[in-house]
C-alpha cells in the first residue's frame, strides 16, 4: 500500500481522509484503505463501546481511541481559523467530557409492532430503540425502560418526543406526543412521577407545556447560584464542560468592570462574571430571561437582565461604549449582525464562546479585521463521539 491510502484525519462529518483526498466512511487515523474499500485497522482504531453505535446517529466516532478523538475536536477548531486566515496567539489545551457525562438527552418514541424509545438512525428518520447508551448520566439512562413501559399504552400513530434534563432536584421530564384519553392514563403519569421521584413532569398535548407534576421549584445552579429552570430549557450538556467554559471566560475577562453577557440565556456565564465585575446579561428567550432576572434578584449580585432579541436588534456601538469587555454565546448561526457592531464600537475584549466552528471563525474575521487579535482558542468536545464541536476564544484590541 501507498501512503496515499493511509487515513490521516477525520472530515468535518466524521469519514476519514487520505492523504489524496478520498473519504472512507467509518475509518480511524492510521487505518489503510485497501483497493476493494474495506479498512486495514490502524492504531488509533478502537473497539466500540456501544452495541448501537454505526446504527445510532448519536455517536459517529466510537471506532477512534482518546488522542484520534482529541485529534479531531482539535482539528475542527484549527481548521475553521486557519480557513478564515486568522492567526491564533495560543492554543490551549483540547478539552474532552468523558463518557456518561450528557445530563441532557431528548429521545423519540414509535410505535410499530411494539413501542420503541431511543434515538434515530444516522440520517434517518428510523429509531433505535436502545438498550444501553455510553453517554449519557446513568441516572437519565435508568429512566429508559421505565419511560418505554409506561408509555407504550398511551403512543398513538404519532411520533413521541421526551426530553430528560439532570436539575438539583433530579430529572425534569417533558413528554410531547402522547394521549392521555382517560382518568387511568393521567393517574398512571402522575403515579409514575411520584414513584421514580421525578423533580417535574410536564406535558405537551399539543397545546403548549403544562406541568402536571413538581413537588417543588425546580432550579439549576449556577456558579453556585440557583437559577429557576424552565422546563426543557437549555443547559449545557455537560456540568464538565460547562465548568471548562465558565472557567475560561471568567479568566479571559479578569480585570473588566462592566461586561455584556450577549445571549445569555440562564446566566451560565454572568453568575460567573458578577463576582468580579458589573455584567449585563441580554436574552431574547422569555422563560430563561425571567429566571435570570429572579435569581439576580435574590443573589443580590450585580447583574441586570435584559430581554431584546440580538438578532433583530444588536447593541448599537453607541450602547456598547460603557462595556469594557463582550461575552458571546450565540447559537450554531453565530452572532453576525451583533459582531459587526462590536467591531464598530470601542469594546477592547471579547469572549466569544462557540457551539459551531464554521459560524464562529466568520464572526472572527470580522473582528480580527476591525483591530482585534485572537489571543486564545481553546477546542471543547462535550459531546463525545460526536461530530459536535465548542470552543472558547479571546479577542483583545
Amino acid at each position: 500500500m501507498s501512503d496515499t491510502d493511509t487515513i490521516l484525519r477525520i472530515a468535518a462529518k466524521g469519514d476519514g481522509v487520505t492523504a489524496d483526498g478520498r473519504h472512507a466512511a467509518g475509518a480511524a487515523p492510521g487505518d489503510v484503505l485497501l483497493p476493494d474499500g474495506t479498512l486495514q485497522p490502524g492504531p488509533h482504531r478502537a473497539t466500540p463501546p456501544c452495541r448501537h453505535f454505526a446504527r445510532c446517529g448519536g455517536c459517529q466516532l466510537q471506532h477512534c481511541d482518546e488522542t484520534a478523538l482529541r485529534d479531531f475536536v482539535t482539528d475542527r477548531v484549527a481548521h475553521a481559523a486557519q480557513g478564515q486566515g486568522l492567526e491564533v496567539g495560543e492554543l490551549l489545551p483540547t478539552y474532552l467530557s468523558p463518557p456518561e457525562s450528557r445530563r441532557r438527552a431528548t429521545l423519540h418514541g414509535l410505535r410499530t409492532h411494539k413501542f420503541m424509545l431511543g434515538f434515530r438512525e444516522g440520517r434517518s428518520h428510523r429509531l433505535v430503540d436502545i438498550a444501553e447508551c455510553p453517554v449519557m448520566r446513568p441516572e437519565l439512562f435508568a429512566m429508559v425502560a421505565p419511560l418505554r413501559k409506561l408509555l407504550g399504552p398511551m403512543a398513538g400513530r404519532n411520533p413521541v418526543d421526551v426530553a430528560l434534563t439532570l436539575t438539583d432536584q433530579g430529572i425534569d421530564c417533558l413528554l410531547t406526543g402522547i394521549e392521555l384519553d382517560g382518568l387511568g392514563p393521567t393517574e398512571a403519569v402522575l403515579d409514575f412521577a411520584r414513584d421514580r421521584g421525578l423533580a417535574r413532569l410536564t406535558l405537551d398535548l399539543g397545546y403548549g407545556a403544562e406541568t402536571m407534576w413538581e413537588p417543588e421549584p425546580v432550579t439549576i445552579t449556577l456558579s453556585g447560584v440557583a437559577v429557576p429552570f424552565p422546563a426543557a430549557g437549555f443547559l449545557q450538556p455537560t456540568a464538565d464542560g460547562e465548568a471548562m467554559l465558565v472557567a475560561d471566560a471568567v479568566e479571559f475577562l479578569e480585570g473588566s468592570k462592566v461586561v455584556a453577557d450577549l445571549f445569555a440565556g440562564l446566566g451560565t456565564f454572568a453568575f460567573a462574571l458578577a463576582p468580579q465585575a458589573q455584567t449585563v446579561a441580554v436574552e431574547a428567550a422569555r422563560d430563561a430571561h425571567l429566571a435570570c432576572k429572579l435569581a439576580a434578584g435574590r443573589s443580590r449580585l450585580p447583574i441586570e437582565s435584559v430581554h431584546r432579541d440580538l438578532f433583530r436588534n444588536p447593541l448599537q456601538p453607541d450602547e456598547l461604549a460603557r462595556f469594557d469587555a463582550v461575552l458571546l454565546d450565540p447559537p450554531r448561526a453565530g452572532a453576525r449582525e451583533q459582531v459587526a457592531t462590536i467591531a464598530a464600537s470601542s469594546v477592547e475584549r471579547v469572549a466569544y464562546v462557540s457551539c459551531n466552528p464554521s459560524s464562529w471563525a466568520r464572526d472572527a474575521k470580522t473582528l480580527v479585521e476591525a483591530g482585534f487579535r485572537l489571543e486564545k482558542l481553546r477546542p471543547v468536545g462535550q459531546f463525545r463521539w460526536s461530530t459536535h464541536v465548542e470552543l472558547t476564544s479571546l479577542f483583545s484590541r
